[in-house]
């Protein structure tokens, strides 16, 4: 269940401002990514470098990336915001998230041929420079079978009052 981007009026500058974004995460350390924590969910190479956490910044990160956090800042109801890389050959396993409160967004900043994410039984590809949306309690899954890093910009936000993904599909 993928929902429409354009429904979403914060994506915009998150579009506008995407090279800035990747940018920033290039510059960082490989080594400040941290292993995605839920590891039976993947065989390897999932690593993430954290934003924001609990609607709090992790200022220690956030310090490093300002052009980004700023944008992140301005998503009404951020909940959580990070890069999140997937190497090649990782396979996320089929699963689904635990808030039912809450949107799942992907900014795609690197994205090689061969990765790809399930959500329901819709399959999307990443592509540089655009959003992808949707309800994450539904089940997904996510690879890269490409020959590089896939890495995003992962947020989550609550979703807006009255929300109906009928209305943003």
């Amino acid at each position: 269940m993928f929902l429409d981007p354009a429904s979403f009026p914060f994506t915009r500058r998150l579009l506008a401002q995407w090279q800035d974004v990747l940018d920033e995460c290039q510059a960082l350390p490989t080594l400040e990514f941290d292993a995605w924590p839920e590891t039976a969910l993947y065989n390897h190479g999932w690593d993430v470098y954290g934003l924001y956490l609990m609607d709090q910044p992790l200022v220690e990160n956030c310090v490093f990336c300002p052009r980004t956090t700023a944008l992140v800042r301005d998503i009404p109801g951020l909940r959580t915001a990070g890069f999140s890389r997937l190497a090649p050959g990782t396979v996320i396993a089929p699963h689904v998230g635990y808030s039912r409160d809450v949107l799942r967004l992907h900014l795609a900043l690197q994205t090689p041929d061969g990765c790809g994410l399930r959500v329901g039984g819709e399959m999307r590809r990443w592509r540089a420079g655009e959003c992808l949306i949707f309800d994450d309690t539904v089940e997904h899954e996510a690879w890269n079978r490409g020959s590089a890093d896939r890495v995003v910009l992962l947020a989550d936000f609550v979703k807006p009052p009255g929300f109906s993904a009928d209305e943003h599909r």
